[in-house]
């Protein structure tokens, strides 16, 4: 393997986050592919910035953090992304010069949140013929969709709350839940707490669809449940599937309600920065059912690179909450049991994004025989 690159930021909520991810991974691999042994293969590591405007640029590997305060760094390339056959990455070289395109072996998908791990981004590397590291185009969109992620839980006979579709709409879904409040309300569509609330009734529920712009989508509907703990597993299928050691996250005094977006990654590092239990001090029961669970959903849910999947539970009763699947600093320090080092993980990633494909286009079938046989068009409108 010889170019690859790491993709970070976007058009999301969790763009610092996601720029957070990207530095670390760009720091790590550069240093592991400057070793003849590095895993996953020697060569340059580019960083193809994707801006908040869904601009695309590259930036030099070794920035820090703050050169991205204002946007865009100074020095930064501007990108294409042709979304194609023959496409992908071009650097521009002003109206004179001709475009050169970045050859690519692989590139490691580090956007959080948005288009970057809602499936968007995935789907125009496939039509551009980029292999990339996480879900696939369906893995990402399932993974983002919290109403469709649960409910396939539910059909697979896995443990989840009762979750109600509210939408912004009158319709089938404006009618009161048959579950007591208090109520957490969520985005349908979205990640990391960003845009939760608790809320006592219905009413105020239905009032947050108005006033939070994040569920302007939609929203799924919980009964709130305080006694109840967080519980994430880190989980990966390549080279064989493997669990990490489970973590109990700390949430905040200010934030006892929920676990939140200030928790998660307002802490320097991203999540690896955040406070938490590590191991979880949870029974070896419980952590069996957990591992079994994750070990369920990781096939449910087509996984692919590196998830995190998030529980809740009393310390008896445990409930599938939902699937991150291009989690903060990518799980990294969730590897403890077994240990594995974020340049073997990275490694890996990149290995798996070449050696097992998103996607497989076929024209099968399209022989033109239904074409000969449609008539004319004006009389299938009559």
């Amino acid at each position: 393997m010889s170019d690859v690159a790491v993709i970070f930021g976007g058009p999301s909520p969790e763009h610092d986050v996601s720029v957070l991810t990207g530095l670390q991974a760009l720091r790590a691999l550069t240093t592991a592919r400057s070793s003849e042994t590095a895993p996953g293969g020697t060569g340059p590591v580019r960083a193809l910035y994707w801006s908040t405007m869904g601009e695309w640029f590259e930036v030099d590997p070794a920035l820090e953090a703050e050169a991205f305060l204002d946007g865009v760094p100074r020095g930064a390339a501007r990108l294409q992304l042709v979304a194609a056959a023959g496409g992908g990455f071009t650097l521009s070289r002003g109206r004179l010069g001709r475009a050169q395109k970045l050859e690519l072996d692989a590139a490691l998908i580090c956007c959080h949140g948005g288009p970057g791990e809602d499936g968007t981004l995935q789907a125009a590397l496939d039509l551009a013929g980029i292999r990339y590291s996480g879900p696939s185009p369906s893995g990402a969109a399932l993974g983002m969709d919290k109403f469709a992620f649960g409910s396939v839980m539910s059909a697979a006979g896995l443990p989840t709350l009762p979750r109600l579709l509210v939408t912004p709409e009158d319709g089938p879904h404006t009618q009161a839940p048959d579950f007591p409040g208090p109520y957490i309300v969520k985005p349908r569509f979205g990640g990391s707490s960003i845009g939760i609330d608790v809320v006592e009734d219905w009413e105020t529920a239905r009032h947050r669809l108005s006033s939070n712009s994040h569920l302007r989508l939609g929203a799924v509907l919980e009964p709130y449940r305080p006694e109840l703990v967080d519980l994430q597993v880190a989980a990966r299928v390549w080279p064989v599937l493997e669990l990490s050691a489970i973590e109990r996250p700390i949430r905040s005094a200010a934030s006892a309600d929920i676990l939140d977006y200030r928790d998660k990654y307002v802490a320097g590092e991203g999540m690896a920065g955040a406070k938490r239990e590590l191991p979880a001090e949870i029974t070896p029961e419980l952590a069996k059912e957990l591992r079994q669970s994750a070990a369920v959903i990781a096939a449910l849910t087509g996984l692919r690179g590196v998830a995190r999947i998030d529980y809740l539970s009393d310390g008896r009763q445990l409930l599938v909450n939902e699937i991150n699947t291009i989690p903060g600093s990518l799980a990294r320090y969730l590897w403890i049991e077994p240990a594995i080092p974020f340049a073997t993980l990275l490694g890996d990633l990149l290995d798996e994004a070449c050696r097992r494909p998103t996607h497989i286009y076929s024209a099968a079938g399209a022989d033109g025989s239904v074409l000969r046989s449609a008539g004319s068009i004006a009389g299938k409108l009559s």
